[in-house]
């Protein structure tokens, strides 16, 4: 048989799921024998049955009675008795904290009758007319839906009606006054009156908190927090007690550490004479926790006295809800308290330090997501009012510069030695100049996974996408804010990636002492604390994690920093990136090419230039491996935008004069190779089967520059990766043109040079016969972006914008698969690819290159399906690193677990 309901003394922390987090932790509390009001919890599996049926389980009722009965033999008193009433409160608390997300319903068991009885016992009669005041409203607006709006204007009207500033100035007459006409607003706005049975009181807000459980704030909060919605609630009922009784009464919120930077020591507030909803509605100034040592020196005593049983027993920072009533002090909940980045790290190595938890429980409570807030710049906004306009998060940090709509600018004011922001509607490749040289990146338009996101991660730029309120108009070279605010090019904006908001002028910056310290190995005055707890995180992480965390690195100068982040070398070296700039001319020369000798002239000249960077690359990465990746994107891309050139043409006619012979040609080469759908054309390793000569150029610069760094005594580790294949003999015919350029330079060169070859996962067909593709692969990396899209059916530059939020907004899925790996979708892909692949070859190295390489969550994915390494960002490798570590611990536990 079912059962539904347990008393306190019946239940522990190890009940969770049943019991929910607030019914487990006073269960829990009550077994460690401090002074816990007694109570009990209905379970979270009641409520799932109520929300499945309608209706509540079949003998929830009778439990309730029961459990009832015996709180009320403990405290003497019974619900509905006329002297001194027994008065409960009713709460919601499901698993994973969801504060003010559900209801809360106080005083049930007062009515005409009890409240009189209450003023009685209390000796006060505006303590009685008050609490049934409370439970009248949060009744009403609670269980019996009335807008509790009605009874915010029914008090403000009484208040202005006395001349009283605040709650505390109406007097008993005032209150009683006002429960009647909180009692008429029920009635004309449900047709029915305030119940006065406390047993209907009760039946009805249990079943009221267990439908807030999908009420609209509730389901937005657990999509936003990524909590399952089939979990439910659980209801803890428990006995009244009254922190509004007099100057010896009185009700807070403590933390055993201070929850912002891990200090030891009490901290929290204290309000005299208040309820505990009145701390956290904040109707009233608390005085500092402290401040409860003079006013009632026993309770303060006795309170620290349990906060540090709390923090021992849990081993972690404890969260507490505490109320004195007439100088007895009882426990109202306690839970391990949320913590900013910071005093996570802090607090983590201090408990391991005190012996209370070990280095890898120390590095269990840490996240990747923690870290990464500590390694940006943050804004001081103390200061400052609302911000010209909010956009999405798309990378965090803060940066203030003078806003540029166009790349150039940003680069000549950037070498000039001003700070910029490069401001556009939604940028291109054609940005990347501007990209590099601005501060940060703002757009009107795209998202989390649009190019100015994806880039600015990968560079570490600060950047917000998606403002939409903003009219970005970059030939005025101006934007106009959503309350009419023009902003001209060269005014001073200040951009915040991490909370996505744009401020007017210079916004003060906090420096990061993690980011420094990563970069530079210096502590920095004062904040050796934070920085050492980071530093211990990332050397046990990198102690017990079984995954490799590789970087995705362009340039020699990305590959040092790479390195210095900890990188086990270059998981994807786009070759692409290196034809920008002034060697856009040249690959022009190559597609306008009108004979072999001209496209061959034009990749002759290409090839030293690719081969001087794949030697600074190759000597950044000195004996690690450098997986380099042959040309990916469309070579359209690589030509001037198509409309810009039908203008240009069509301008100089309407002239008369003769257009430019170049435009007129490069005209019709981008006609030529339009495509409707680019990212499904000819790219990739479509390329080198249709582009002669494309695939031996890039392989004879890798090839002759691992030769000189070979000669040079270095250890050079390429590898070379073919993108985009869809079936075995694409690869094969390819791999025979590598290894026979290959032998061409060991030749040419007397230095053996072998390279092994590989292909990128990133279409479904590769991954569905990935044994085949393995056949010629050495390795394999996921290109968890492309594989998404075509997995999907989603155009990651359109979707986004499009209809992602509605998406978001109704749970289809519970973040960006483009963000956080897909796994039941995409996953899958991953996970048969890794069998089959492995299957044909057992050696068969894997790894992942993709925007996912550095998502925290997707991270242990990764490590759970069996990968060898990751490559992310070089940025994002301190995360990957933490999170590595994180994911061989959480299997470890699994394992003992069984």
């Amino acid at each position: 048989m079912v059962r539904y309901v347990y008393d306190f003394t019946e239940g522990g922390r190890e009940m969770v799921g049943l019991l929910g987090g607030k019914g487990s932790n006073l269960a829990e509390m009550t077994r460690l024998g401090l002074p816990v009001p007694p109570g009990f919890v209905i379970t979270t599996e009641a409520c799932r049955a109520f929300l499945t049926t309608g209706g509540e389980p079949m003998g929830m009722s009778r439990e309730v009675s029961d459990r009832l009965k015996a709180v009320e033999k403990a405290t003497g008193r019974r619900l509905g008795q006329r002297d001194d009433p027994l008065l409960l409160s009713v709460r919601s608390g499901a698993r994973f904290s969801m504060p003010g997300m559900m209801e809360t319903i106080l005083d049930i068991g007062l009515n005409d009758d009890s409240v009189l009885g209450l003023a009685k016992v209390s000796g006060s009669e505006r303590f009685a007319w008050d609490s049934y005041r409370r439970l009248v409203q949060m009744f009403g607006s609670t269980v019996m839906g009335v807008d509790a709006a009605l009874f915010e204007q029914a008090m403000a009207e009484l208040k202005d009606l006395r001349g009283a500033p605040d709650d505390m100035h109406l007097d008993a007459r005032d209150l009683a006054e006002l429960v009647e006409t909180y009692k008429t607003v029920i009635r004309r706005e449900t047709g029915e009156g305030f119940p006065q049975s406390p047993a209907e009181q009760l039946h009805r807000a249990i079943l009221a908190v267990f439908e807030s459980w999908n009420g609209e704030r509730a389901r937005l909060y657990r999509r936003r927090e990524h909590i399952p919605d089939d979990l439910g609630t659980a209801v803890s009922v428990q006995r009244m007690v009254f922190g509004n009784l007099g100057s010896d009464s009185g009700s807070g919120v403590a933390f055993t550490r201070d929850p912002a930077t891990g200090h030891p020591g009490p901290y929290g507030d204290y309000l005299p004479n208040a309820q505990g909803e009145d701390v956290v509605a904040g109707i009233r100034n608390t005085v500092p926790l402290s401040e409860l040592e003079r006013l009632d020196p026993t309770s303060y005593a006795r309170l620290c006295a349990h906060m540090r049983t709390l923090e021992r027993h849990y081993r972690d920072l404890c969260d507490i809800e505490f109320t004195i009533e007439r100088g007895t002090l009882w426990m109202l909940q306690t839970r391990v308290g949320k913590r900013t980045a910071e005093a996570a790290f802090a607090l983590a190595a201090a408990l391991t330090d005190e012996g209370l938890i070990t280095p890898d429980e120390s590095l269990a409570r840490v996240s990747g997501e923690g870290l990464t807030r500590l390694m940006f710049p943050r804004f001081d906004t103390s200061g400052n009012g609302d911000p010209l306009a909010r956009g999405l998060p798309a990378s965090p940090g803060a940066a203030v510069g003078a806003a540029v709509f166009h790349s150039a600018e940003a680069v000549r004011r950037a070498a000039a030695g001003e700070k910029v922001i490069l401001v556009r509607q939604e940028t291109t490749p054609d940005d990347l100049p501007g990209m590099i040289a601005a501060q940060a990146v703002l757009t009107s338009r795209g998202g989390k996974t649009s190019h100015a996101a994806v880039v600015a991660r990968g560079m570490g730029k600060v950047c917000v996408c998606g403002a939409e309120d903003l009219e970005v108009d970059t030939e005025a070279q101006r934007f106009t804010a959503p309350d009419g605010t023009v902003v001209e090019e060269g005014t001073v904006i200040s951009v915040d990636g991490s909370a996505g908001a744009v401020y007017p002028g210079s916004v003060p910056l906090v420096d990061s002492a993690v980011m420094r310290f990563l970069e530079t190995g210096d502590t920095g005055e004062g904040s050796a604390g934070v920085v050492d707890a980071v530093a211990r995180a990332l050397a046990r992480a990198d102690t017990v994690r079984r995954l490799e965390v590789r970087a995705n690195a362009d340039t020699p100068e990305d590959a040092v920093r790479a390195r210095r982040f900890g990188a086990q070398g270059i998981g994807l070296c786009r070759t692409e990136h290196m034809f920008l700039g002034e060697r856009r001319k040249l690959v022009e020369e190559m597609i306008l090419a009108r004979s072999d000798t001209e496209r061959d002239g034009a990749l002759a000249a290409l090839l030293p230039l690719q081969r001087q960077d794949f030697v600074g690359i190759l000597e950044a990465m000195d004996g690690l491996p450098v997986t380099i990746r042959l040309l990916d994107p469309p070579l359209h891309e690589f030509l001037p935008d198509r409309t810009e050139l039908a203008v240009r043409v069509a301008a100089a006619e309407a002239r008369g004069d003769l257009p430019v012979a170049r435009d007129v040609e490069l005209l019709a080469a981008v006609n030529r190779m339009h495509e409707e759908n680019p990212m499904l054309g000819l790219r990739g390793v479509r390329l080198g089967l249709v582009v002669p000569g494309l695939v031996a150029m890039q392989v004879r610069a890798i090839g002759e520059a691992v030769a000189e760094r070979a000669r040079a005594d270095g250890a050079p580790q390429a590898e070379i990766m073919v993108p985009l294949v869809g079936d075995v003999r694409e690869l094969r015919i390819v791999r025979e043109e590598v290894q026979r350029v290959l032998a061409e330079v060991s030749e040419a060169s007397g230095t053996p040079v072998t390279c092994p070859v590989g292909t990128m996962i990133e279409l479904p067909r590769a991954a569905l016969t990935a044994g085949r593709i393995a056949e010629e692969a050495e390795f394999f990396s996921f290109g968890t972006n492309d594989l998404t899209q075509t997995t999907w059916g989603f155009s990651r530059d359109d979707v986004e914008a499009e209809f992602f939020s509605a998406y978001l907004d109704k749970g289809v899925f519970p973040t960006s698969p483009f963000e956080t790996i897909d796994q039941d979708g995409v996953g899958r892909l991953v996970g048969i690819a890794v069998a089959e692949g492995r299957t044909t070859r057992p050696e068969l190295k894997i790894g992942v290159c993709g925007e996912h390489g550095g998502d925290p969550e997707s991270v242990h994915f990764f490590h759970a399906a069996g990968l060898d390494y990751v490559s992310c960002s070089p940025f994002r490798v301190p995360v990957a690193r933490l999170e590595a570590g994180r994911a061989a611990l959480e299997e470890a536990d699994v394992s003992d677990s069984r």
